[in-house]
């Protein structure tokens, strides 16, 4: 989600006419009765306190909202000054929604609202979003799985296939990293590649050959509590039904595993685990599942270390190979120590300190090893 507006709480001091402008407190009585009225399904009072000239499109996202399970949906006034037109005010709000049974604490964004004075009553008249949400984009259908939320704006019926694959997913999932999570996954399912982008606040091609990506919505910080799996429909389409199975599980071992992912996790390990649990079981052999980095190899241009956090970027060239020799990693430890050292060193890279130092304490070998053997069981799988 964007980040936190600038700014302290209260009118701004600038304004050149202070009394003209709403206090913080009238201006956030006024979005409590709103957010109310959303979950209780009252359009009617949800609409009161809009603009006329607002109101049409206040109504159309209040109905595309109408099946989204919400248990709260808040707002909070970070600060109140003039619009720039000098007629109205604006308001820095934050926005936060839980979704019943999934989040435990609220997801939030920013936006920016603009107030309208008529008859000395103050009324919502526009909203500017960093971002946008599902809801943004259309009616919001809902499917239900025994571990899954799917939201998307398409029928039921094209969804009821994300949800199977996420049940199927939550656990393999368990089973690889254990407990310790929630067990549940939300799949949001917008309508294009761009409008996946528009979720994610991107252009619109930054993620076009990417099947799915997972975030955390709450700032997007380690440990954060309502990942949201968003798929881009086009890519994941063109995907085998056992590549589209591979992908959903990805993601949602990104979600098990967000609390133990930090900034000191690299992402080959990151990203190599997920693919790890997305292929186990499959049968897939390692020239099946990596096959860019099996041409390499073919062609003798091989790696020659571990693949770089750049590697992973949407328009990195190499893409596929930096995903491939993460894999291969993961899949090396599992093979060589076993799964159990795999996620022993998963979970003690996010503790701070150097890799090399966390090779040696749970497999016993520094980096330069590791690498070194990494690099000969690439050759030897994919040659």
């Amino acid at each position: 989600m964007p980040a936190l507006l600038a700014g302290c709480s209260g009118t701004d001091p600038r304004a050149a006419d202070a009394g003209a402008l709403p206090a913080v407190p009238a201006v956030q009585s006024v979005l409590d009765r709103h957010a109310a009225a959303l979950l209780r399904h009252d359009e009617t009072a949800f609409l009161a306190d809009v603009d006329p000239g607002f109101r049409e499109r206040q109504r159309q996202v209040f109905r595309n909202l109408a099946a989204v399970p919400l248990d709260a949906w808040t707002y909070r006034v970070v600060r109140v000054g003039p619009d720039g037109a000098g007629a109205g005010a604006s308001a820095q709000v934050r926005v936060g929604y839980r979704l019943t049974g999934y989040d435990t604490t609220p997801v939030t964004s920013d936006a920016d609202l603009t107030l309208a004075r008529h008859d000395g009553r103050w009324y919502v008249a526009g909203d500017r979003h960093d971002a946008q949400q599902l809801w943004d984009q259309g009616p919001v259908r809902v499917v239900r799985g025994a571990h899954s939320l799917v939201l998307g704006t398409e029928g039921p019926e094209a969804l009821r296939g994300y949800a199977d694959a996420a049940d199927r997913a939550v656990p393999a999932v368990r089973r690889a990293w254990g407990d310790g999570w929630s067990g549940r996954v939300v799949v949001e399912v917008p309508s294009s590649s761009a409008r996946m982008a528009a979720l994610l606040h991107a252009v619109p091609d930054t993620y076009a050959g990417i099947a799915a990506v997972t975030t955390g919505e709450l700032g997007g910080t380690a440990g954060a509590p309502a990942d949201r799996v968003i798929i881009n429909p086009e890519a994941f389409g063109e995907l085998s039904a056992l590549g589209r199975q591979v992908v959903i599980t990805h993601e949602t071992t990104h979600v098990a595993t967000r609390a133990a992912t930090t900034a000191t996790t690299p992402l080959w390990l990151s990203e190599g685990f997920a693919d790890w649990v997305g292929y186990s079981g499959t049968g897939r052999t390692a020239r099946q599942a990596a096959p860019e980095l099996s041409r390499d190899v073919a062609a003798g241009t091989a790696p020659r270390s571990l693949p770089s956090a750049a590697g992973f970027t949407t328009t990195a060239g190499g893409l596929a190979q930096s995903y491939e020799g993460a894999w291969l990693a993961c899949r090396m430890v599992a093979g060589e120590w076993g799964d159990a050292k795999l996620t022993a060193l998963y979970r003690a890279a996010a503790t701070g300190g150097s890799l090399d130092t966390h090779l040696r304490a749970v497999l016993g070998i520094g980096l330069d090893d590791f690498t070194a053997r990494w690099r000969a069981y690439v050759q030897r799988e994919l040659a």
